[in-house]
């Protein structure tokens, strides 16, 4: 989910928070159809294409523990990645190594593959253990048979490999690749709340799949035709000469609006300011408010809080759903005072304005997942 002045918003214009599970019948499953299922990986959880390879994350897994398997340098996969090489993977998330390694016996680098150290991968999972848990000593038995896991040879194009930069969400990507966001969260192993990181890796597979590409231009001169050249046979038409037109009037800067406060209106404005940035759909999908920071934000109507969240660049996100089923969206806001599932009232404060440069509010309102003119509510 602009000009100089207005570049501290570039994080707002990127807001695209997933509106599925609040109300009723939007169900987006059926998008679903035609993308591939993600290949089953081999014994050391690799999946190989043509043009590189990835690792899907065990349970408890970390980037040192999949660096000690193959072999690896853990620094360097943890910074490809951009993760620390200790923090706790989710199961089947994604890891894109910087290189190939070959099979488990195959020499990686100049160097043959380390043999699996069991204690090393443990470790972290052990520490997450109460103390009173006993531990099993066969799972911790490097000589313990792994599990036999056949893997599955990838069928079909190979997927694109994005890498999400500062700001992206993962419904942006999806609108990018034209992939259904679910197929993009189940091949990556995404939490339900879709989070993603700057720098990491995400498979996009082509079952539908349509990579970005510049649009064909045409050469100059191409399909136009000249004008014939003047010639000293053809006389040139009389002219009369005309009266000056007096100047142009210099046009006055488009009044977008101020949000006031009114009790008639469906709406009522979450804070009281100039209205900066105007609803534009697909570049803007609200409006931006420019008030001081630290202005109380307010919830636009009764209702309750269907979310709390914030994007990749840490920017907090409240959604608040009404009885008509409408729904209002707040970000660029901090010291929030309200939680998910919370009851509010009309002009209960929800929290303050963040400071920026400017310092903005940016509000959205939604039926359903399409976004509509705030403007269109508000007095």
């Amino acid at each position: 989910m602009t000009g100089a002045a207005l570049a501290a918003l570039s994080g707002c214009a990127d807001f695209d928070y997933d509106m599925r599970d609040i109300g009723n019948g939007f169900d987006t499953s059926s998008a679903v159809n035609g993308v591939p299922n993600r290949p089953r990986p081999d014994e050391r959880g690799i999946i190989s294409y043509p043009n590189y390879q990835v690792v899907v994350a065990q349970r408890d897994d970390t980037i040192r523990g999949i660096a000690i398997r193959l072999g690896l340098d853990a620094s360097e996969l943890a910074a490809y990645n951009g993760i620390e090489p200790d923090v706790i993977l989710r199961r089947d998330e994604i890891i894109a190594l910087p290189g190939r390694v070959g099979d488990p016996t195959a020499v990686i680098g100049n160097s043959p593959a380390q043999p699996f150290d069991v204690t090393a991968v443990a470790t972290t999972a052990l520490d997450r253990a109460d103390a009173g848990n006993a531990v099993s000593t066969t799972a911790l038995d490097p000589v313990a048979p792994a599990a036999n896991v056949t893997p599955t040879a990838p069928t079909g194009a190979e997927p694109i490999r994005h890498q999400v930069v500062r700001g992206e969400t993962v419904f942006g990507i999806s609108r990018l690749y034209n992939v259904p966001v679910r197929a993009i969260a189940e091949w990556n192993g995404l939490d339900s709340e879709f989070t993603v990181r700057a720098g990491q890796f995400l498979l996009i597979p082509q079952g539908q799949a349509t990579p970005p590409t510049v649009q064909d231009v045409t050469p100059p001169g191409v399909g136009s035709v000249a004008p014939p050249p003047p010639s000293a046979a053809t006389p040139l038409p009389n002219e009369t000469p005309s009266v000056p037109l007096p100047p142009a009037a210099t046009p006055a800067a488009p009044d977008l609006g101020t949000a006031t406060a009114t009790q008639s209106a469906r709406l009522s404005p979450p804070v009281q300011g100039s209205i900066v940035r105007a609803y534009a759909p697909g570049t803007n999908e609200g409006i931006d408010i420019a008030v001081p920071a630290g202005t109380a934000v307010k919830a636009a109507d009764a209702g309750t809080v269907a979310a709390v969240t914030t994007n990749t660049s840490g920017v907090a996100i409240v959604v608040i759903k009404h009885s008509d089923g409408l729904l209002t969206v707040y970000t660029n806001i901090d010291s929030l005072t309200v939680n998910k599932n919370d009851s509010v009232t009309r002009g209960q404060t929800i929290g303050k304005v963040r400071a920026g440069n400017p310092a903005v509010l940016h509000f959205e309102v939604r039926r359903g997942l399409q976004s509509v003119d705030p403007t269109d509510f508000l007095p």
